[in-house]
């Protein structure tokens, strides 16, 4: 309809636009329409990889606090067949209260947190987490940034969890967990009871990608095995860590003496890559 007036106007105003001519454009236009379509269809694969490269937050934490806190048994099914790693990870490594597969492991896990504390801090975390869409965005460009500097670097599998105040971020080979338990706030009340203020400064929302980061980053580049590698050595080799978490987030998140001798260390020998100073020992 609109083609139909264009063309009935353009004929009328300049008495040139022959049945001939208006056939030729409208083949025109349906080939330039047809390569169109066909630009798209060639541009859909760099649109899917980009989106693969999308981090999307797990919530393991809604089952494992529906089964805890209900004893629901379609829970515990769910935990067991789509999450057995991180179920096995945070019964056996985290919790520690026997094997995934012991005959009562199922009444061991769900009688640990009928404590008060522990009972509450489920509500809690559910309550404060309903939302992390903030925090898949900020880590989506966070490792993203990283990738950059690290190209060889995969994509983590990001997913939550609680656990019973231990672990902040646990990571198995390319997975990613947050043990949400730890960033409640600082004014949080069993923090104030457990933890020093520079400690419950750290446990906040705001420091979950900086610990995803360092401790994804800790993963590709452990600490060295050497039996005669003194504390400073190991300070010096999380510095490297924080300085390019810092770096990469843009911000002064991690500030300790360490820190600073890898930012002078950097500043000084601006040819070094990142790769090269979590890699390269001894470096002064």
């Amino acid at each position: 309809m609109v083609f139909t007036i264009f063309f009935s106007t353009f004929a009328s105003k300049f008495n040139i636009c022959t049945l001939f001519e208006v056939k030729k454009v409208y083949g025109i236009l349906f080939s330039i329409l047809f390569f169109c379509v066909g630009c798209e269809w060639q541009l859909k694969p760099n649109t899917a990889d980009v989106e693969d490269e999308t981090i999307i937050i797990d919530r393991y934490d809604r089952i494992e606090s529906q089964y805890l806190s209900t004893g629901d048994f379609a829970a515990l099914q769910q935990m067991n067949t789509t999450y057995p790693r991180q179920t096995r990870m945070l019964i056996e490594d985290m919790l520690r209260i026997g094997k995934v597969d012991d005959p009562d492991i199922n009444v061991k896990f769900l009688r640990f947190f009928q404590d008060s504390t522990l009972q509450a801090l489920l509500v809690d975390v559910q309550e404060k987490y309903a939302d992390m869409d903030d925090i898949s965005e900020e880590l989506t460009d966070a490792f993203s940034q990283l990738k950059e500097k690290l190209p060889s670097m995969e994509f983590p599998d990001v997913y939550t969890q609680v656990g019973s105040f231990d672990q902040s971020v646990v990571v198995d080979n390319h997975s990613l967990g947050i043990s949400l338990d730890k960033y409640l706030g600082a004014d949080y009340p069993f923090y104030q009871r457990n933890y020093t203020e520079q400690q419950r400064s750290m446990m906040v929302r705001q420091m979950i990608v900086p610990d995803c980061l360092a401790f994804y980053i800790l993963s590709m580049y452990p600490m060295p095995r050497d039996l005669a590698l003194t504390q400073e050595g190991r300070d010096l080799h999380m510095g490297r860590i924080q300085w390019v978490v810092n770096h990469v987030m843009k911000r002064k998140i991690f500030n300790s003496v360490h820190v600073a001798t890898v930012d002078h260390l950097m500043t000084q020998h601006k040819e070094m890559t990142i790769d090269q100073l979590l890699s390269t020992k001894n470096i002064q």
